[in-house]
């Protein structure tokens, strides 16, 4: 079974949510359930992503502090929203084969699956300095 990138970014979105939901989530098994085979290896961008926001969180979210706008911290950003900018910023920053436009583009496409409108404006405002800079 060969997943697309974009399917493998659900995934991570997917695992990375759980994981934030119960710190106790245990990422192989999560994987196998997501992509429905217990033999299957899970692919190796997805293990990238989770393990990449997982150990670089902190400095994604001094980042993504970074364009908020004035009354806003981490805190306040709903965590589907949160897990889709820290993905984004951790392809931006991390991942040399991503363009930073893909990379925004995907994030939004996620927003748009998983959240709604405003979210979806929301995100966009805040990655959008990642394609000025």
């Amino acid at each position: 079974m060969s997943l697309t990138r974009h399917q493998i970014r659900e995934l991570a979105f997917q695992t990375l949510f759980a994981i934030n939901a119960n710190k106790d989530t245990d990422q192989e098994s999560f994987f196998h359930a997501l992509t429905k085979n217990d033999d299957a290896e899970y692919p190796a961008y997805l293990k990238q992503l989770v393990d990449g926001v997982t150990a670089h969180q902190s400095d994604l979210d001094a980042q993504i502090s970074q364009f908020l706008g004035q009354g806003w911290s981490i805190g306040r950003i709903a965590k589907v929203d949160l897990i889709v900018l820290r993905i984004a910023f951790f392809e931006h920053d991390y991942v040399d084969d991503i363009p930073d436009r893909v990379a925004v583009n995907e994030a939004i496409e996620l927003t748009k699956k998983y959240s709604d409108d405003r979210s979806r404006r929301f995100v966009s405002g805040v990655l959008s300095h990642i394609v000025q800079d």
